[in-house]
C-alpha cells in the first residue's frame, strides 16, 4: 500500500506477486478499500500485479477538474513511469476497459497484451448502459434497475425471492464509510461524466497488441452485441463469453485460468 505523486495526480496503488508486470484498471466507483477486489485474485500468483484508485476515487487525489478519458489513460501511463514499469500486460474491467482503450491508443508502446472485461467501444460500436442516469432515480428504483441491467436474467420476482443477493449488491455499492472525505461524491460523479463521452470506436484499429475480450452472456451494461462489435474492429482480438452478467468473472470459475493463460502466451 503506497502513494505515488505524478506530475498531475497523487495516486494510491497496491502491488502483489512477482513475474511479468500486470496493470489492472478498475471499474466505475472502484475503491481498493472495498474487499474483495482484484488484489485477492489468482493473478498475484502469476504476475507482478499492480492496481490503483483512479482519479477522484478511493484514496487517490480528487481534484476539482481534469476528469476526461484521456486524463484517466495518462494517469495510468504516469503511474507506470513512476513505478519504472516500461511495458506491462493490462487488464481493464468495465470502465477500466474504456480507460484501457484510451491507454492503448495514446500509449500503445507500453502494453504487451491487453485484456478487457465487460466493456464497450462507445460511438457507433455501442455504449455501455448510461449509469449516470441512475442518479436521477429514487434509491430503490436505481437498485432494481441496476440489478436488472447487470444481469438480464434478474426479474422483480428474483429480487423479491433473493434478499441475500440484494444485500450483497447494496454492500458492493455502499461507500458511506468514506462519504466525509473531501470531494468524495464529486469524484465519483465526475468519473460517470467522463464515461458518458467515451468513444474509441474510430481508433480501435490502431490497437496493434494482442487483445482478449471477455464478457457475460447476460450482461445488459456491456452487452454481448457491443463486445462483438469491438472484436470485429480490433486487428488482433479474441472474444469469449462466460456464464453470468456484468460480474461474470466472479460467477464463472473458468475466467481467471483463461486470462492467466492468455497473458502467459504473450509473455
Amino acid at each position: 500500500m503506497a502513494f505515488l505523486s505524478t506530475p498531475n495526480l497523487n495516486i494510491y496503488y497496491e502491488q502483489a506477486g512477482n513475474g511479468d508486470p500486470l496493470l489492472v484498471l478498475g471499474g466505475s466507483g472502484a475503491d481498493l478499500r472495498k474487499k474483495p477486489n482484484i488484489m485477492g485474485s489468482p493473478l498475484s500468483s502469476h504476475f507482478q500485479l499492480t492496481s490503483y484508485d483512479q482519479r477522484g476515487l478511493g484514496q487517490s487525489e480528487k481534484p476539482d477538474d481534469g476528469y476526461t478519458m484521456a486524463a484517466y489513460a495518462d494517469d495510468a501511463a504516469a503511474l507506470m513511469d513512476g513505478l519504472n514499469i516500461e511495458r506491462a500486460h493490462v487488464l481493464g474491467i468495465s470502465f477500466g476497459g474504456m480507460v484501457a482503450q484510451h491507454l492503448a491508443t495514446r500509449h500503445g508502446q507500453r502494453i504487451k497484451s491487453l485484456a478487457m472485461f465487460c466493456t464497450a467501444a462507445g460511438g457507433a460500436g455501442g455504449a455501455s448502459f448510461p449509469l449516470h442516469k441512475l442518479r436521477e432515480l429514487d434509491p430503490q428504483t436505481a437498485l432494481t434497475t441496476y440489478m436488472k441491467v447487470a444481469d438480464t436474467r434478474v426479474t422483480d420476482e428474483f429480487i423479491a425471492d433473493n434478499p441475500d443477493v440484494v444485500a450483497a449488491t447494496i454492500a458492493r455499492a455502499d461507500h458511506s464509510a468514506f462519504a466525509d472525505e473531501a470531494n468524495h461524491q464529486w469524484g465519483r460523479e465526475q468519473q460517470l461524466e467522463a464515461r458518458k463521452y467515451h468513444d474509441c470506436w474510430d481508433r480501435l484499429a490502431d490497437i496493434k497488441c494482442p487483445v482478449w475480450l471477455a464478457g457475460g452472456h447476460y450482461d445488459g451494461i456491456a452487452t454481448p452485441e457491443a463486445m462483438r462489435n469491438m472484436a470485429s474492429r480490433l486487428p488482433h482480438a479474441e472474444l469469449t463469453f462466460y456464464e453470468g452478467g456484468h460480474l461474470f468473472m466472479v460467477e464463472d470459475g473458468r475466467v481467471f485460468p483463461d486470462l492467466i493463460n492468455f497473458f502467459k502466451s504473450q509473455s
